[in-house]
């Protein structure tokens, strides 16, 4: 190999990567977490280190040439090498020590995580536990996360994802906010009370429609995209939430609706890149995760 050859800064190249597939320099340095100025002198120094200017300003911005429209591609295939380089270096660790990063939606890390990470961290104090909560699935690809609990199976290959239970969801509201209200005596004899919905209510007004509800959109005057503000409403008495059972039945403040309704049961899965998991650690808290959430 020519090693000469290759005369450029990593980081530099990084940054001309990710530039391109956030579509900004803003963008870009938010997701490499360094600042505007930094990112924009790193790309300049590629384009002196390999003598090609790649992207030229445009008045929305700046777009590639096209000599970096060509040379993209192979930016890219460097940047997947490199992360199979470090997905495959981490399979390597058998430590039972270092950091786990898991993702998980919000309201299942705020409510069911906290117990069990305490469980596993008296059994492995070597461990340290980072956690996404995100309602957005995590790349576990492109490490985001080792390890993921989702509501929908991965039919990529290069992912293992196991079957660890369903989870039930049902309507539930404050009693502070029923005793001002009423309570709903059925789905369709719901009288003036509100619903907490998402950003789109028409989603789940429609979705609530096929339960068996009769809601307009006078019904939804208060909405939130994060389940755990949407919890927080409820709690405040602003309305009827959708809320895990596991999580709402035990808070004492709150109380279930419309027992006539079927629970809206979801499946859960655990889920980890399969050349992440054969480092020690990783596995060590996967299977852990596999077996106490079981009982979830």
């Amino acid at each position: 190999m020519k090693w000469d050859a290759t005369k450029y800064n990593w980081n530099h190249l990084r940054a001309f990567i990710a530039t391109v597939e956030e579509g900004s320099l803003s963008a870009a340095a938010r997701a490499l977490r360094v600042s505007q100025p930094t990112l924009g002198r790193q790309v300049s120094a590629l384009e002196q280190e390999i003598g090609v200017a790649l992207f030229e300003r445009t008045g929305t911005g700046r777009s590639l040439t096209k000599s970096g429209q060509e040379l993209v591609h192979y930016a890219r295939n460097m940047a997947d090498a490199a992360l199979e380089f470090s997905l495959a270096a981490s399979g390597q660790s058998q430590l039972v020590e270092g950091t786990v990063c898991i993702s998980t939606g919000e309201l299942f890390a705020a409510h069911i995580m906290p117990p069990l990470i305490d469980r596993l961290l008296k059994q492995e104090p070597g461990i340290e536990i980072e956690l996404v909560a995100s309602n957005e699935s995590s790349d576990l690809k492109r490490r985001e996360a080792d390890i993921a609990v989702r509501a929908n199976h991965a039919n990529q290959p290069d992912l293992i994802s196991i079957d660890v239970g369903r989870l039930s969801s049902r309507l539930y509201a404050s009693t502070a906010y029923l005793d001002k209200a009423g309570r709903p005596k059925n789905a369709k004899n719901i009288g003036n009370c509100r619903f907490i919905g998402f950003d789109d209510a028409g989603i789940y007004k429609q979705f609530l429609n096929g339960l068996g509800f009769e809601l307009e959109e006078r019904h939804f005057p208060v909405r939130a995209q994060s389940h755990l503000v949407q919890w927080a409403m409820a709690k405040q008495g602003l309305g009827i939430v959708t809320a895990l059972e596991s999580i709402a039945d035990s808070d004492a403040d709150m109380e279930r609706l419309f027992p006539e309704i079927e629970p809206i049961v979801t499946p859960m899965y655990l889920v980890a890149h399969k050349e992440v998991i054969t480092s020690h650690r990783v596995s060590v808290v996967f299977d852990f995760l596999k077996t106490e959430l079981m009982d979830v």
